[in-house]
């Protein structure tokens, strides 16, 4: 599976490696091309996920703010729920094509 925005793949991994969450992708970290992630300020706490990391995306002199997040320490009932550990894996906005 691939990450894309426009032209551009931030992500790539096998779908085995990546975890579904509400309809997300979360694709492990090692597979984010992380000198296009840049973390951004913004402040969101999911009730039932943790404390999220928000990032921008920048493409050349462009970016794209708050187009990826990440959880970087899920709760422990969130793991739980999930079925697997999803700490620190990434998902995108809708507008980060995500596809084969």
């Amino acid at each position: 599976m691939r990450a894309r925005l426009g032209e551009t793949t931030i992500a790539t991994a096998d779908e085995a490696d990546l975890v579904r969450i509400e309809g997300n992708w979360y694709f492990p970290p090692q597979s984010v091309d992380s000198r296009l992630l840049h973390e951004s300020d913004t402040p969101y706490t999911c009730p039932w996920k943790g404390v999220c990391q928000y990032y921008s995306i920048k493409i050349g002199d462009e970016v794209f703010a708050d187009r990826a997040w990440a959880y970087p320490t899920p709760y422990p009932g969130a793991i739980e729920k999930v079925g697997r550990d999803f700490s620190g894996y990434i998902a995108f906005a809708p507008d980060v094509e995500v596809g084969d």
